[in-house]
This record gives structure tokens, C-alpha cells and sequence, in this order.
């Protein structure tokens, strides 16, 4: 047997003046340093470079509706789209319609403007409409981004056109410095022109991920009320609430699915209604008889792109996990901690899908007891954060 003890090459380490790596005996979970106490991220990665420290000569500006205080990933990929683009004396300004928590520096933003009045569930194109004229004639950007989505930004982007008498490019798939390209003819030829003022990205024509950081600084941006109200020529109806039981799956923002492992049913049904979550099924659990055909999510199925997503019980096949590659945040509770649905998950949760669902009924259930039916309702997804930590 073999009795010598290994040291992990990926354990922190320092670098030193020579560039030599030194693995540091006894030191786990912390950020490696140099000699020179330059601190580094996690196993020695290196801290990213900002783009430009120039004095900026010109603006690209991005726009977008932040969802729970951050952009998702369509929006990610449209403001890392401005940033590749930018050169050294080109600065990177995000205007964000909606509550905003999330790091704008290493989204690659310059400049950030947040404007917390406008959030994703209030129906007010006009004002939205002037607040970024007024962004635009404050920052006179040379070119204007924007995600081409069907939640906000498309319709806000394709309307200032309009109104401002701007060039414009939609659905586009391919850009640089120089050029955008979108689909023609059914998909099957590219169509060029010079880079327009406004631009309306596609989802997934730009790698999100960056190997710089903005310089993220925060500007407070106040309006005039009397400039920004459209005075009443658009009236918010509100949002209608509906159970979750009945929205298509595709739309479901928030969604709690079972596999093989979850062989309480009406338990598991119980749950979601306390979380109001819409729910999904693998294809197992389908061809077992406990859901119907179209609760089914994968290759072969229905494919979503909910926010939050926690499989129960799912191990995760190759169809299972394409079906769920858009969804934002995905939570996983399995007894096998090396399922494939583990490498996927933001959160795995080594435990018994019975248990589990039986114990978030539970904490439900005494927060109701505890604090009234309507207080519990309200709060009943913190519930679950909870119990899953």
C-alpha cells in the first residue's frame, strides 16, 4: 500500500519575483499572493487587467432591463459585445432599467447608470423611451446596444430608433469594430452593413465572458419627472397572477422538477404549489406514468429557460441536461454526488429527494403556523433557500 501523502497542484500558492510557483504546506481555501502582496483570485488565477485606463474620447452605450437585481445572460452577452468592441479610448456606459446589485466592472462596463423606477414588471414604454433620450443626449454615444428580447429591450430599441431617426440592425449574429451581420432568407445567408448607431444583439452572438474588467463606476443620474412622464398616454394595467400549475412550461420563470427519485407525487405537487413554481418532470419519471407527456423537459421534450430550476431526484441525461442549458440557476438534490446534473448544478444537494421535499413542506407548513398563511406564501421561496443551505 502506498503511504505517501500527495500534495494537490491545484492547492493556493504564491508566485514569486522569479515567477516560480510555490505551493504553500498546510493553506487551503484561500487566494494565493505574491511576494509582493499583490493578491490573487483562487488556486493562482490571476486578477483581470481593466480594458483602458485612457481618457475617454468617445461612448458606446448599453441598455437593459436588470431582472432580481442583475442582467441575465442575454443582456451579459450585449454589453460584452460594446466592451470587445471599444478600443483604449472608448468608454463603456450601462444603463440599466431596474434594480441593480450585480458587479458592472466585471461585466465590463465603465460607467453605470441605474434607474431603480423603471423595473421589469411595470408596463412603461414612453418613459422608458425618454429616459434614454436623455441618456443618449447626455453621453452622445456613437453607438447605441441593445439585447433583441421580447421582454423589453427589443421594443425599446426598435421605438428610439423611430423616434431619433437612427440607423438600426436587428436580430444581429455577428458584429466587430467594423460591421453587424444577420440571417437573411430563412436562415441561410449572412447580410452586412456598417455598424448602425443602434444595434439589437441576438442571443448568443457574443461570448460573455471577458478577460478584462470596466472600471464600474457608479454615476448618480437624477431626471426631471416633467421630461420623463408620458402624462398618462400609456396606462400599466398591472401584472394578472396566475397559478404557475397553468403556464407552459417555456414561460415558467421558476420551476421545480422530478425525476426517478421522487416517488411522492402528491408531495411533490404540494410543494410546488406552496413555492409557486410550475412543474417539470425527466423523461423517467414520464414514461413511469407519473406526469403527463407534456410536463416532460429535455431533448425530446420541452426545453426552458426558468430563472430557478431544482431537480429532484434527476440524474441527469445527456437530453435532460440540453433541455435546462438556458435555465439561469440550477438547483440539484440527489443522493449520487457525481450524477451529471451535479457539474451542471449552481447548488447540489446530497440528500434523499423524499426527505428533502418532505422537510420543505414542513418549514412551509411552520412558517404558516407561524407567521400566517399570506406572510408564508410571500416568503415561502426564502423558506426553501433555507432548508436546501
Amino acid at each position: 500500500m502506498n503511504s505517501l501523502k500527495r500534495i494537490d497542484p491545484r492547492r493556493p500558492f504564491t508566485v514569486t519575483a522569479q515567477g516560480l510557483k510555490r505551493i504553500t504546506l498546510g493553506v487551503t481555501g484561500v487566494a494565493g499572493v505574491t511576494e509582493f502582496n499583490v493578491p490573487l483570485a483562487a488556486h493562482g488565477e490571476q486578477p483581470k487587467p481593466r480594458r483602458t485606463t485612457a481618457a475617454p474620447q468617445r461612448v458606446l452605450l448599453v441598455a437593459a432591463h436588470a431582472d432580481r437585481g442583475a442582467l441575465d445572460d442575454h443582456a451579459r452577452q450585449t454589453l460584452a459585445g460594446a466592451a470587445l468592441i471599444a478600443d483604449a479610448s472608448t468608454e463603456v456606459v450601462l444603463l440599466v432599467f431596474g434594480e441593480f446589485t450585480d458587479d458592472a466592472a466585471a461585466l465590463g462596463a465603465d460607467k453605470l447608470i441605474v434607474l431603480p423606477m423603471f423595473e421589469r414588471r411595470t408596463f412603461a414604454p414612453l418613459d422608458e423611451l425618454n429616459a434614454l433620450a436623455a441618456c443618449v443626449a447626455a453621453y452622445a454615444p456613437v453607438h447605441i446596444f441593445l439585447p433583441d428580447n421580447a421582454t423589453g429591450d427589443g421594443d425599446l430599441g426598435r421605438r428610439y430608433a423611430a423616434a431619433a431617426n437612427a440607423s438600426v440592425a436587428t436580430h444581429v449574429v455577428e458584429i466587430d469594430a467594423a460591421h453587424v451581420a444577420a440571417y437573411i432568407h430563412a436562415n441561410t445567408a449572412l447580410a452586412a452593413r456598417a455598424l448602425p448607431d443602434v444595434v439589437l444583439l441576438a442571443p448568443n452572438a457574443v461570448e460573455p465572458k471577458l478577460p478584462f474588467i470596466g472600471a464600474g463606476e457608479r454615476i448618480v443620474w437624477r431626471f426631471d419627472n416633467d421630461t420623463v412622464a408620458s402624462k398618462g398616454v400609456v396606462r400599466d394595467l398591472g401584472v394578472e397572477e396566475i397559478d404557475a400549475a397553468q403556464l407552459a412550461l417555456e414561460e415558467a420563470d421558476f420551476i421545480v422538477s422530478a425525476g426517478n427519485g421522487v416517488s411522492d407525487v402528491p408531495a411533490f405537487e404540494r410543494l410546488a404549489a406552496t413555492l409557486g413554481a410550475a412543474i417539470g418532470a425527466s423523461r423517467v419519471a414520464v414514461d413511469d406514468g407519473k406526469f403527463t407527456r407534456d410536463k416532460q423537459i429535455g431533448a425530446t421534450g420541452k426545453t426552458v429557460e426558468a430563472s430557478v430550476y431544482i431537480a429532484f431526484g434527476i440524474s441527469g441525461a445527456v437530453q435532460h441536461l440540453q433541455g435546462i442549458k438556458d435555465c439561469r440557476h440550477v438547483i440539484a438534490v440527489n443522493l449520487d454526488a457525481s450524477a451529471p446534473i451535479a457539474k451542471r448544478a449552481n447548488l447540489t444537494v446530497i440528500a434523499d429527494a423524499r426527505e428533502t421535499i418532505a422537510a420543505l413542506n414542513e418549514a412551509a407548513a411552520a412558517a404558516r403556523s407561524a407567521r400566517g398563511t399570506g406572510a408564508a406564501l410571500l416568503n415561502s421561496t426564502a423558506v426553501a433557500e433555507g432548508v436546501l443551505a
